[in-house]
């Protein structure tokens, strides 16, 4: 089954069956080759090859990739700083390569925007499903956004939603996406925002025996 796009908006049937469109950014020329090569067999389209973080962003302007896989050291622009650029003008969501001796960066990665990482030496079974959830999160946060404009709004919007999902995921045992399924889906049945479902849903979890007895102690 070819990839999902990450810009489907519709869910078409013909959306759905068309490959991911790729952007990958990496400085070491045969590391680049090599995970072209991997997302190619994997049944992605490469639109576009990058070695440094300026280029990354330039060509991430110009192609509009459903995905941006890039590494966390470039030259000229470091990966994260490329990360949070791409981030901010919403343009795809951001898959970051990372060496095990760079593990610390992670959480810096995951604050300038990226929605998954992979670390280095990688295969398809590390990439794929990293690509997965990136652009399931990445779908998740722009149909939170599009509900509400004001930036702040959507911030709050987007908080409540990842709490509600947690509690949804540790209260009844649902995934990820399950749990946001269901917010989607309830915010929909109710004619309502997922941002006044999510509240909801936190606000029953603080009426629970459990949080008052923990409240007590």
């Amino acid at each position: 089954m070819s990839p999902v796009s990450a810009k489907t908006d519709s869910g078409s049937e013909s959306d759905q069956n068309q490959p991911s469109r790729v952007l990958v950014a990496e400085d070491e020329a045969l590391i680049r080759l090599d995970l072209v090569e991997l997302l190619e067999e994997e049944g992605y389209e490469v639109v576009g090859q990058a070695a440094d973080g300026e280029a990354a962003i330039e060509l991430a302007r110009e192609l509009d990739p459903d995905l941006v896989v890039m590494d966390i050291k470039m030259p000229k622009m470091d990966g994260l700083t490329a990360a949070q650029v791409i981030a901010e003008e919403r343009i795809a969501p951001v898959v970051m390569l990372t060496a095990f001796s760079q593990r610390e960066l992670v959480e810096k990665a995951r604050e300038v925007g990226a929605m998954a990482y992979v670390v280095k030496p990688f295969d398809a079974s590390d990439v794929v499903p990293a690509i997965e959830i990136a652009i399931a999160r990445y779908a998740e946060i722009r149909a939170v956004e599009a509900e509400v404009e004001d930036l702040a709004e959507r911030l709050a919007s987007r908080k409540a939603v990842d709490q509600a999902k947690a509690l949804l995921q540790t209260g009844l045992g649902m995934s990820e996406p399950e749990a946001f399924r269901f917010i989607q889906k309830t915010a929909m049945d109710m004619r309502k925002s997922m941002r006044e479902v999510a509240d909801g849903i936190i606000a029953e979890a603080g009426k629970s025996p459990a949080r008052k007895s923990r409240a007590k102690s």
